[in-house]
């Protein structure tokens, strides 16, 4: 039990308590002790009778049965296993940063559901976390089934193209690279390659409640800021799923 405790306590905060209360809420709407049918994102109820938790339960539920179980599985390692490598990489001592990404995601889904009258909200959130990893390690290898082995960057497009084939599914994965893809442009790529302004720069507030602390290092790379040059180009001035090494590295 004291193993399991070190283990849960080092679990980075926003990883641990996103896979606590998925594991919690799923597990309580599969034995009914609460109704599913009031976790999930209903647009009527939500707007007319302001059942406001729904965006949230919804992003925490997920429908357990001997048809979705694996499924549920997946997610969850997929939860626990990319949004602690961002929280601890990209993201190490910058918890508002992650947190204010993770809130930006998570409307977008609830956005979207509500258009299209998505109930459950785990599919695409996790494949949007996972995607901003992916494009951050684009050069890492990573292991899929059969030992298949290709770049990080094609994993969630691998992940749609299987559960097409498996499943006839692949919404829940195309919208969560949608979500990921405008998260990871607002975070690097738009300030950085283009200039722009940081859109999704955390609030005060925010800095306030989750401070930042020491960095310790981390893992992934930002895209490269474009270096202006001359004509004539001088510069001016001077299956554990996922898991792999850099392409080169030792």
């Amino acid at each position: 039990m004291s193993e399991f405790k070190d283990w849960y306590n080092s679990v980075p905060f926003f990883t641990r308590y996103w896979l606590t209360f998925t594991i919690a809420l799923s597990i309580i709407g599969r034995f009914g002790i609460i109704s599913y049918r009031t976790l999930i994102l209903d647009f009527y109820p939500f707007i007319s009778q302001f059942q406001i938790w729904r965006p949230i339960t919804a992003l925490f539920y997920y429908p357990i049965g001997p048809s979705t179980g694996f499924h549920f599985l997946i997610n969850c390692y997929f939860l626990y296993n990319y949004s602690q490598r961002l929280e601890t990489g990209m993201f190490a001592g910058k918890p508002a940063d992650y947190f204010y990404m993770l809130l930006f995601n998570w409307l977008n889904c609830v956005i979207i559901g509500i258009l299209v009258n998505l109930p459950i909200l785990m599919d695409p959130m996790v494949l949007s976390v996972l995607y901003v990893w992916c494009q951050l390690n684009k050069d890492v290898i990573v292991s899929f089934w059969f030992g298949t082995r290709f770049k990080a960057m094609y994993l969630p497009w691998v992940l749609l193209v299987f559960n097409l084939v498996i499943s006839g599914g692949g919404v829940m994965e195309l919208l969560g690279i949608l979500i990921g893809h405008l998260s990871f442009f607002l975070l690097f790529k738009y300030p950085q390659e283009f200039g722009g302004p940081a859109l999704l720069t955390p609030p005060a507030f925010l800095k306030q409640i989750f401070p930042d602390t020491r960095y310790v290092g981390g893992f992934g790379t930002a895209p490269q800021a474009r270096v202006p040059t001359r004509p004539g180009g001088t510069v001016f001035g001077g299956h554990n799923w996922g898991r792999g090494q850099a392409l080169g590295g030792n």
